[in-house]
Formats: C-alpha cells, sequence, structure tokens
C-alpha cells in the first residue's frame, strides 16, 4: 500500500514555494521537500502526481505573491507604466521566484498569445488600465501591453539572471522611452507602416527611412 499522505497540497506548494524563494528552483527535490516536511519523499506524490506538479503548485503561490507585489499600481500615474516597473523590480528582489514565474520552458512549443495564459488576469488588468487612461481601442491597447511586457520581462529577465543592475531611476528611464514611443506610434494612426518585411540588399547599401517617411518625426536635441 502506498504511504499514507502526512501534507495536503497546501502544506507541499507552502514548503515548495519557500524552497524555491530562499534556495532557488534547482534545491526543489523530492528529497529537499521532504526533509523540510519532516515526511518521506514518497508520501508526496501520494498528493501531487510528480515534482512538476509540486513546482506548479508553487508558482500558484508566487503569482499571488507579485500579484501583491504590484498591487499598489492604481496609486500611480501612469497605472501601468508602475506595473512594467515592478515587473522589473522583482526580477531584482526575487530573481528565483521571477525565474519560477516567467522564465520556465513549456512543454511543447506555443505562441505569445498563448504564453500570457501564464500571468493569469495580468494582462486583461493591463488591457483595461491602457485603454482607460488612453482612450485605446482594444487592439491598440494589447498592442502596447504585448509590446511593454516584452521589454519589461527582458529588463527583468536579465536582472535576474544577475547579467545586470539597474536602480528604479534607471527602470523607469528605460520604460519610459519605449513606452512614450508605442502611445506616440499608436496615436498616429499609422502603426501599420512600420510592419515592412526584412529585404536583402543587392547593391550592398543600407536603404533605411528618412525621418520624414517615419510615422511621426522625432524631436531631435538642439
Amino acid at each position: 500500500m502506498p504511504p499514507k499522505p502526512k501534507n495536503t497540497q497546501e502544506e507541499i506548494a507552502t514548503a515548495a514555494f519557500k524552497i524555491i524563494k530562499q534556495e532557488g528552483i534547482a534545491a526543489l527535490t523530492a528529497r529537499r521537500l521532504g526533509k523540510s516536511l519532516d515526511c518521506a519523499a514518497s508520501s508526496i506524490f501520494t498528493v501531487l502526481p510528480s515534482m512538476e506538479a509540486v513546482k506548479m503548485a508553487a508558482r500558484e503561490l508566487a503569482l499571488a505573491e507579485f500579484k501583491e507585489y504590484i498591487s499598489d499600481y492604481r496609486e500611480y500615474t501612469p497605472a501601468f507604466k508602475r506595473i512594467g516597473i515592478m515587473i522589473v523590480s522583482y526580477g531584482i528582489h526575487e530573481p528565483e521566484l521571477f525565474k519560477l514565474l516567467f522564465m520556465q520552458e513549456h512543454p511543447s512549443e506555443i505562441g505569445f498569445a498563448e504564453s500570457l495564459k501564464d500571468l493569469g488576469d495580468i494582462p486583461e488588468v493591463c488591457r483595461e488600465l491602457i485603454s482607460w487612461d488612453y482612450e485605446m481601442s482594444p487592439e491598440e491597447a494589447a498592442l502596447m501591453f504585448e509590446q511593454l511586457w516584452i521589454h519589461a520581462f527582458g529588463l527583468g529577465s536579465m536582472c535576474a539572471m544577475r547579467v545586470i543592475r539597474l536602480s528604479d531611476e534607471e527602470i523607469s528611464k528605460r520604460l519610459s522611452v519605449i513606452f512614450a514611443g508605442l502611445v506616440m506610434l499608436i496615436k498616429s494612426g499609422r502603426i501599420k507602416e512600420v510592419y515592412m518585411d526584412v529585404e536583402k540588399n543587392t547593391d550592398g547599401t543600407y536603404h533605411g527611412r528618412k525621418l520624414n517617411e517615419l510615422p511621426f518625426v522625432p524631436t531631435l536635441g538642439e
């Protein structure tokens, strides 16, 4: 007979969450988890079928903590930018949980839209904020969110992996550039003009757009 479960799924998930947060994802093994719970490692699998299931249960707790971490966004203007800043900040201050939430491989390749489901209801909250604050259509708000998410995810990943270290001021400045540029581009009504195929030059010269051919003309420093 399999061993009788000594711990509940919630207790197992909580213990796994603490191990990941304090020691890293690689430290989460059946033996380490059993030691933390003071039980035989085999008894864990009478509650959850695999260590991957354990990790996913811990991830649910990490997502709840992350939502709490960014929950002050309504106190800021623009609110959506605050969320972007806190995403990067989470990579700095909780690198292992950031990796658990945003840097795990899927068992099979999925599309970009499908990957956003890993964020729970956060994308929908962000799209609603953007639509409200900037009077954008659902399609425009989705585009704004997706592009900012890519940028914030990239910065957060670099910080979580200790590739770079950013101050709060640096995070804000870097997101501001992308944020303002996207708002200007979307509001110009010429977003489709930037979707250009890459073409190979046959004469060895670069054929880029001139400033007056851009959807909006950037203001250069004097």
